[in-house]
């Protein structure tokens, strides 16, 4: 098809179907340099969705391109596996053009704290941040706020918040001792309470699995075998999918931690990573300004650092309107209008298309499994026609792959070692629950121990009355050369991105 004929390297989606038939002269293709571009893959339960995943993935890893997608249902696992020849494989071959044999991908299995089948992969609160949590949390915009205050304070103090636990030490004792909050605000005790309260019910559904040391480096999504493939890391998730908000906000942690720590490179030949954004719907729904503004930011910036970002969802309306605009490429499975809200959602679709020679409103709801209606970025940037495409099979395993393999693929990983066992180290829970009495020896140092007389006298100005362990605690001059070594060590590397994540030096 005019429009498709494309120089540079590109992935075969399909061929354009002309009056009910596909026609294999007529490819239909996306540019590969044009995938930092973002996209969309949208389309009702069951139109394959993730078949088009599972074929994009696997051309990408084939030339070169690592991916990151995250895993709903157990499907994807099948990358890691060849395909089985099938009748209707062969069918679909014939019918696109394309000579099909099957063939595996280099896969990585991560789960998020090592719930099921993977590495475990966790974040420190520290690095995780306020805005994030709160989203999880479903604070207010008041509770939020609150919630930045604590982990300024914990930054500021070096307390280091790797866990739960941590970031319940941190709000106890600031409830107990308002006074530590004076001059940067307040934290009232009935906000406090609500954020416990939300903190400990998140605590009792399993999520310390979540938060705590090692935490993954995302440069290790970046990784491309000897032999040139890209890496396909894949979050499995069906062990969590009670917990959606939990899942999707991790997924952008992920995101934003690569966005601070990936260095501007323009426009790549082809992308550094294709990040894959599944039941997108999730993060946005009953997202605050603020917070869909910093994922707007996020993907129209990511681009230049040679990340693309493709959402996943059932309809266009479930994405802001601010971040459809940035997604360059639209591949839209077939849609349904048995309600007034689907028959809705078919007329916003609709609208967001490039005008057509096609009835779209009519085209979308006849669509069979593996058909969609695509428009991409050409190589100049301008949008392509709009094309009725019959989709190429993928060419790995289209069912789950054996727990075996998973396994295997598990065990094997080089990234077993650096993951794989978790370290709980002194942080700010031990910090604050050390009952130190007020002569308990001071280092050894020199240094701290010319201080002490000082910051007794200190001690002695700022504390008349009789105070709680946990306020002797953090005034007692061991705790403070402790906090004050810790702080001049975190206070350099902790500064807080667009989402108050943690940026850190690599």
């Amino acid at each position: 098809m005019k429009g498709y004929d494309f120089e540079g390297p590109a992935l075969e989606l399909g061929a354009l179907v002309t009056d009910g038939r596909a026609d294999p002269s007529q490819k239909i293709r996306i540019p590969l340099a044009m995938m930092n571009r973002h996209g969309l893959v949208a389309g009702a339960t069951g139109t394959g969705k993730t078949k088009t995943l599972q074929m994009t993935a696997e051309q990408l890893s084939a030339q070169g391109v690592p991916v990151f997608l995250a895993d709903m249902k157990g499907d994807l696992s099948g990358l890691a596996s060849p395909g089985v020849a099938s009748d209707r494989v062969t069918a679909r071959a014939a019918e696109v053009g394309e000579t099909w044999s099957g063939t595996a991908s280099p896969t990585e299995f991560f789960s998020l704290g090592g719930i099921g089948e993977g590495i475990p992969l966790r974040s420190t609160m520290t690095s995780f941040g306020p805005t994030l949590l709160a989203k999880v949390l479903g604070l207010n915009e008041t509770q939020e706020s609150s919630l930045g205050l604590i982990f300024y304070f914990a930054d500021k103090h070096g307390l280091p918040l790797l866990d739960l636990k941590d970031l319940i030490a941190v709000i106890q004792y600031l409830t107990d001792n308002p006074e530590a909050l004076k001059g940067i605000g307040g934290l009232s005790a009935q906000t406090a309470g609500v954020i416990l309260r939300s903190l400990i019910n998140f605590q009792a559904q399993g999520a310390d699995a979540f938060f705590g040391e090692p935490e993954f480096d995302t440069h290790d999504l970046l990784r491309v075998t000897p032999d040139g493939r890209g890496v396909i890391s894949i979050l499995e998730l069906p062990a969590v999918q009670d917990r959606p908000q939990l899942f999707s906000t991790f997924l952008m942690w992920l995101l934003a931690d690569l966005f601070e720590g990936l260095p501007e490179i323009g426009d790549p030949d082809k992308p550094r990573l294709v990040f894959f954004f599944d039941e997108a719907h999730l993060l946005f729904g009953d997202a605050s300004k603020a917070f869909l503004q910093s994922i707007t930011q996020t993907v129209r910036l990511i681009r230049s650092k040679g990340v693309g970002v493709f959402f996943v969802t059932q309809t266009p309306k479930d994405v802001p309107a601010d971040v459809l605009a940035q997604l360059g490429s639209r591949v839209q499975h077939a849609l349904r209008a048995f309600t007034p809200q689907d028959a809705k959602a078919l007329k916003a679709t609709v609208s967001t298309f490039p005008s057509s020679s096609y009835d779209l409103e009519e085209l979308l709801t006849q669509l069979g499994i593996g058909e969609a209606v695509v428009t991409v970025l050409s190589e100049t940037g301008a949008p392509t026609p709009v094309a009725w495409t019959r989709l190429r099979a993928p060419r790995s395993l289209m069912a789950p792959s054996d727990p075996a393999v998973v396994r295997q693929a598990v065990t094997t990983s080089p990234l077993l070692p650096k993951y794989g066992t978790a370290v709980d180290r002194e942080s700010a829970y031990e910090m604050l629950s050390a009952r130190l009495t007020p002569h308990a020896p001071a280092p050894t140092a020199p240094a701290e121990t010319a201080e002490r007389p000082r910051e007794r006298r200190e001690e002695a100005r700022e504390r008349p009355g009789e105070k709680s362990t946990l306020e002797g605690v953090l005034g007692s001059p061991a705790f403070r050369s402790l906090a004050r070594s810790a702080a001049s060590a975190l206070g350099k590397e902790i500064t807080r991105s667009i989402f108050g994540t943690a940026r850190r030096r690599r």
